[in-house]
């Protein structure tokens, strides 16, 4: 019964973040074709009609030696280490994403050009702990990857290489307000 309150909370902050990145009328991003203008396009979307998902851990001493995965719709992005994150361009659409805790996970229908942030936790078990991914909402999660104490994985942890992207973040109003 808690993990469902926890499963709901966590869907309703999410969908509130996802109604409050929605891009204005004016934006390039959602203007329409007029009638009457044909689109054909056969290229693939644009890195920056694509959403990114940022991917982040603390660093803790508890479970510092374990690196769950992190999945996007059951196909492994990366292995998430102690205190490391990781951003994953994806295509827009309902996607699925889980650490190694089967029973935990997140499905987000990403819209092209926002953000969103998923934070890797450790659950301890009987005999060892595993990921869970909680969805965070973009004003904290942009503090906590400011952290100093967080670095980009390293490039041995990634598996899927055309998704994930071990770039710096930079956050420019975040980085001003912080100093």
């Amino acid at each position: 019964m808690k993990r469902l309150h926890i499963c709901v909370l966590t869907l309703c902050s999410l969908a509130c973040c996802c109604f409050a990145q929605q891009p204005s009328a004016s934006s390039p991003q959602s203007a329409t074709p007029q009638a009457g203008a044909t689109t054909t396009t056969t290229q693939p979307v644009a890195q920056t009609e694509k959403a990114t998902v940022y991917f982040y851990r603390y660093k803790q001493y508890v479970g510092s030696a374990l690196s769950p995965s992190v999945y996007c719709d059951e196909a492994e992005l990366a292995r998430m280490e102690n205190g490391r994150y990781f951003s994953a361009k994806l295509i827009p659409g309902k996607h699925t994403f889980r650490s190694n805790d089967k029973q935990s996970g997140v499905e987000v229908d990403l819209k092209p050009g926002q953000e969103y942030f998923l934070r890797v936790e450790i659950a301890t078990g009987f005999m060892k702990g595993h990921g869970r991914l909680v969805a965070i909402v973009p004003e904290q999660a942009k503090f906590e990857l400011q952290s100093k104490k967080l670095k980009p994985l390293d490039g041995d942890k990634v598996m899927d290489r055309e998704r994930v992207s071990l770039q710096l973040v930079a956050f420019g109003e975040t980085e001003n307000a912080s100093k």
